[in-house]
């Protein structure tokens, strides 16, 4: 696999992302981007106007205008150098009207609707007009180039690595400007201006009055205009479209787990074997639930903390490894486990085995058609408890706790051309664990794999994809050649090449299909199982 161009959260990938989910209309993507960039904005305003209501006002105008002509943004991986140019604009305009107007008031925002409690807290916030007045006299005989990184410096909680990625500098070339913008401040004024700007940093109100703003101006709607970023804005689209249906083919099995238990309750004859019942289907379940919590907790703490994105990256796919890897090894463990103690019970408890459906001879325990095909029974299935000595079911359609089939199998391992089951093997796999060409499954690993996580050639996933040529999904995507995703790697990265080696037209028809496939295939096989042992064994 060749060298991978990362995607971090902080830069271009996650912007994109942001960008093309606000396109949609989603204005809490909007909101992660103010949050995002309002430190910047607010401190390059200051540092050009000297007042820190007037350079708020201006950099919520800047975001407001950044709203309403986002469909304008052809790159958007520039949009950091797009809203300092709105920023720009802006601060030009203020000292235009300014020379033309005798108080200092340039902002354009309508604040009639700002909510009272927001308003109040700005007004909190804010240092006193006094100290504000000092604090610039100090600032304002430093030259521009030292005066911002010193603005962002302590704005930033004192980080040099905070103030190089926001002013496009290395580390080396901040470092020198603090020092000499610090050595141009007095030092009777050096503790006066640090407290000040750590006071004056823009707050979640500042987020707030820029959302309240835009609530009510509807979001861009030529999307088409994205040019480059086409790709990218149909992969938002249809994040949002599968998310749902994706969720349901996750929870899938914890469904299907549900009828397994039941089936297995159905089964059992002691209380130990109840007990193993019960607790074979929570261990299933357990595993299935910290799968999914703690993938999609890591999406949302590299969010958090994109500096160490490629850490959560690398957790994230051991826990995706662990995961198939438990099921892998427990489900034939928890078969072993059901025969052993099923032979035990025989010979401590055989009042629990006197009925003719319990005998281990008794035809009441497995249904075979008596059409055959080439020798082979059209259908045959297991319904009780596994016996020592038991085979796999087989036939060209078997089911059972293990089942064989030359055209379809369902049940704990299934192995088949088409297979369902907690884990599956064959062409088109279906269930908890796929290994096929094509997989669907909660953890689908084949040629063209879709799921809550997938690993493939192609591999499509709500959680977790990682593939070799693409990979798609709505959280962590990892691929040699394309990837989109929230936190993607890859060599094209959210952009309309990577949209066309994954081909998202295709995508955006086949992939709910799919997901609705597999909740459809593994809980339908499952309530009708259930269904069959309970007639069939219960008195």
């Amino acid at each position: 696999m060749s060298i991978f161009k990362q995607s971090p959260i902080a830069a271009d990938s996650a912007d994109a992302n942001l960008v093309m989910q606000s396109l949609g209309g989603n204005r809490d993507a909007f909101c992660h981007i103010v949050s995002r960039y309002q430190t910047l904005l607010c401190s390059l305003a200051y540092s050009s106007v000297g007042d820190i209501k007037h350079s708020e006002d201006i950099a919520q105008e800047a975001f407001v205008e950044a709203w309403k002509k986002l469909d304008t943004l052809h790159d958007p991986q520039k949009l950091k150098s797009w809203l300092c140019g709105i920023l720009r604009f802006k601060v030009s305009r203020y000292f235009r009207k300014e020379k033309n107007q005798a108080t200092r008031n340039s902002s354009e925002l309508n604040e009639q609707n700002t909510n009272q409690a927001v308003s109040a807290e700005l007004e909190d916030n804010a240092i006193s007009e006094q100290h504000q007045t000092l604090l610039w006299k100090t600032l304002d005989g430093i030259e521009e180039t030292y005066r911002q990184p010193l603005i962002l410096f302590y704005r930033e909680q004192q980080s040099v690595k905070r103030v190089a990625q926001e002013l496009d500098l290395s580390q080396d070339t901040v470092k020198q400007r603090l020092s000499r913008g610090r050595k141009l401040l007095t030092n009777a004024m050096t503790e006066l201006v640090e407290n000040g700007l750590k006071e004056s940093k823009p707050s979640i109100a500042f987020t707030l009055t820029v959302m309240s703003a835009v609530s009510e101006i509807a979001p861009p709607t030529k999307i088409a205009a994205m040019g480059a970023s086409a790709g990218a804005i149909k992969g938002g689209l249809l994040v949002n479209i599968t998310t749902v249906l994706a969720v349901l083919a996750s929870f899938s099995g914890l469904i299907s787990s549900f009828f397994g238990l039941r089936a297995s309750l159905d089964q059992a004859r002691t209380v130990r074997e109840r007990t193993l019942a019960i607790k074979s289907a929570a261990l299933f379940i357990s595993f299935a639930i910290v799968f999914v919590a703690g993938v999609f907790s890591l999406k949302y703490i590299t969010l958090a903390d994109p500096d160490n994105a490629l850490i959560y990256t690398v957790i994230s796919q051991i826990i995706v490894i662990a995961f198939i890897l438990s099921y892998v090894l427990l489900v034939p463990r928890m078969f072993n486990a059901v025969r052993q103690l099923r032979a035990q019970e025989r010979i401590f408890e055989p009042e629990a085995f006197s009925r003719s459906v319990d005998q281990q001879e008794s035809t009441q325990r497995e249904y075979k058609s008596r059409f055959t095909l080439f020798g082979i029974p059209l259908f045959h299935f297991q319904l009780g408890s596994l016996e020592p000595g038991d085979k796999p079911a087989f036939g060209w359609i078997a089911g059972g706790s293990h089942a064989h089939g030359l055209l379809f199998a369902w049940g704990g391992i299934a192995i088949a051309p088409i297979s369902v089951g907690i884990v599956s093997i064959g062409l088109v796999t279906i269930g908890g664990v796929g290994f096929g060409v094509v997989s669907l499954s909660a953890a689908a690993i084949g040629v063209l794999a879709f799921g809550a996580c997938a690993i493939g050639y192609k591999a499509y996933a709500s959680l977790s994809s990682l593939g070799w040529e693409s990979a798609f999904s709505n959280g962590f995507s990892i691929a040699n050649d394309a990837a989109i995703g929230y936190i993607a790697y890859g060599e094209q990265v959210n952009n309309e090449l990577a949209g066309q080696i994954i081909n998202l037209n295709s995508l955006n028809i086949s992939l709910p299909w799919l997901l609705a496939s597999i909740s459809a295939l593994v809980i339908i096989p499952s309530a009708w199982y259930a269904r069959k042992v309970r007639k069939h064994l219960r008195e």
